[in-house]
Order: C-alpha cells, then structure tokens, then sequence
C-alpha cells in the first residue's frame, strides 16, 4: 500500500511540474488568477477536483 501512495505522490509531483517547465508565463498567469478567486470558490475547485480522482481511481480500479 506504500509503495502505490509513493507513486502516486511522484506521479502527481511529476505531474504538476509539466506546465511551470514548459510554459512559466502561462503558469504565473493562472497563479496569479487563482489568488483572486474566493476562498468558496477555491474550495469547490479543490472539492471537484477532487471528486474527478475519486472518479477515475474507481474506474481504474473497475478495469483492473
């Protein structure tokens, strides 16, 4: 159960590090948008975004 958190962890990690690498513009941009935003509004992202892992987790884990 570990080693699948780690990876999980390090492909998030992975993940997140694509957009500042390949665009650092676009990713101050989208920073800067987001420190604007309400905090209802930052947590209904953070609660979707969420809610879409859970999402793909269970189907992934009901195609494996």
């Amino acid at each position: 159960m570990w080693h699948d958190l780690l990876l999980a962890v390090g492909m998030v990690l992975v993940i997140e590090g694509i957009l500042p690498f390949i665009n650092p513009d676009t990713y101050r941009r989208m920073l800067t948008t987001l420190s604007k935003l309400e905090d209802g509004q930052l947590r209904f992202a953070g609660l979707s975004v969420m809610l879409a892992g859970c999402v793909v987790l269970s189907v992934v884990r009901a195609l494996g």
